[in-house]
C-alpha cells in the first residue's frame, strides 16, 4: 500500500496518477477524497486531527505527505510540527517509508540565486522557520536510523488543477478575465518555476526507488533562466493578449491584506522576488535521466487545461 496524505491538491492528484505505474494499492487520504484511479482506496479523515493519522497510515509501505495547510503563519506554527510528529511516529510504528514534498523556504537568503540540495539552511522568514523545523525533524530521525525517509523539494510551481500558485492566480487568471497581470518584486529578476506534473512524476519515482531515500532531492525544474517578466510574456503570448502588468509594492500588499487576509502572509516572502531565484535539479536529472518540461510547453498545457475546464462549465 502507498498512501497519499493530502490527496486532493495540485500535487496529490497527479501523484496518484503517477503511482499507478508502480502499484494498484493506493490509499487517498483527505477530508473529501475522490478516486483518481479505479482501484484507489479512499480514507476520509480531517488531517488536523492527529489522532487519526496512525490508522490512516496502517498497512502502508510508503507514505507521501503532500498536504498544504492554510497559508497562514499562525496555522503553520500550530499545526505543521505536531502533524509531522504524528506522521513520523506512525511511519516508525508501521515500518513505512516517508516521502515529504517540501518547498525552499528554509534556505538561507544567500542560496536563493542558485539553490542546490546542499545549500545552507537558515530560514530568513517565520514561515521558513517552520519548514526548517520539519526538515530537521525528518533528517534527525534518518540520522538515528529510526526512519527511512526522503525530502522531494520543489520551487514555486505552476500547472493544471493548481489553485494556489501565484503564477496561476496573479497572471493566468487575471489575463483570462481581461485584467492586468499582477507581480511582486523585481520582474526583471530570474525566477524558475516547477511544473506540477513534473513534480508529481519525480515524487512517485523517488518513492519507488530504494536508494533514493535518506536524502534530499530537487524535483525536475527548468534550466531556462527566465525572468518573471518573460514568464508573464509567455503566458500572454499563449493567450494572445497584451502583457499588461501591475507591479505590487509592499505598501500596497499591506493595504490589500486588510481586505484579503492571505495577502498579509506575502511581505516576509518578498526577498525571493527581489533577487534571482534559480532552483537547480541537476542531481535528479543525472540520476534518473529525466528533464523538466520546457516553460513554453508547460504554459501551453496549463492554458489548454483551463480552457477545457471553462468550456465544461
Amino acid at each position: 500500500m502507498q498512501t497519499i496524505l493530502g490527496s486532493g491538491g495540485a500535487i496529490g492528484i497527479p501523484l496518484a496518477k503517477e503511482l499507478k505505474k508502480y502499484t494498484d494499492h493506493i490509499r487517498l487520504v483527505s477530508r473529501n477524497p475522490k478516486k483518481i484511479n479505479e482501484t484507489d482506496e479512499l480514507y476520509q479523515i480531517d488531517l488536523n486531527d492527529f489522532s487519526q493519522i496512525d490508522k490512516a497510515i496502517t498497512g502502508s509501505k510508503v507514505v507521501y505527505v503532500v498536504i498544504g495547510f492554510e497559508y497562514k503563519l499562525s496555522v503553520w506554527q500550530k499545526i505543521w510540527p505536531s502533524f509531522m510528529k504524528a506522521v513520523i511516529n506512525a511511519c516508525k510504528t508501521h515500518n513505512a517509508k516517508l516521502v515529504f514534498f517540501d518547498n525552499v523556504y528554509m534556505y538561507d537568503t544567500s542560496a536563493i540565486p542558485h539553490m542546490i540540495e546542499t545549500s545552507p539552511i537558515h530560514a530568513p522568514s517565520k514561515k521558513g522557520e517552520v519548514r526548517q523545523q520539519l526538515h530537521e525533524m525528518i533528517m534527525n530521525e534518518v540520522e538515528k536510523n529510526a526512519l527511512t525517509a526522503l525530502i522531494a523539494r520543489s520551487a514555486d510551481f505552476y500547472g493544471p488543477d493548481n489553485k494556489s500558485s501565484a503564477l496561476n492566480m496573479m497572471v493566468v487568471d487575471n489575463f483570462m478575465k481581461g485584467k492586468k497581470a499582477q507581480a511582486f518584486g523585481n520582474i526583471n529578476k530570474i525566477h524558475t518555476y516547477t511544473f506540477t506534473p513534473d513534480a508529481a512524476k519525480a515524487t512517485a519515482l523517488l518513492g519507488n526507488t530504494n536508494d533514493a531515500f535518506n536524502q534530499v532531492w530537487h524535483v525536475p525544474t527548468t534550466k531556462e533562466k527566465l525572468t518573471n517578466l518573460q514568464w508573464i510574456q509567455l503566458i500572454a503570448n499563449e493567450l494572445e493578449v497584451e502583457a499588461k502588468i501591475q507591479t505590487i509594492p509592499v505598501w500596497m500588499i499591506k493595504i490589500l491584506g486588510l481586505f484579503i487576509p492571505v495577502m498579509k502572509e506575502f511581505p516576509e516572502m518578498l526577498y525571493q522576488y527581489e533577487q534571482d531565484y534559480f532552483f537547480d535539479s541537476t542531481k535528479f536529472e543525472k540520476r534518473f535521466g529525466i528533464s523538466a518540461t520546457a516553460p513554453k510547453d508547460g504554459i501551453k498545457i496549463l492554458i489548454e487545461n483551463l480552457k477545457t475546464q471553462n468550456t465544461r462549465r
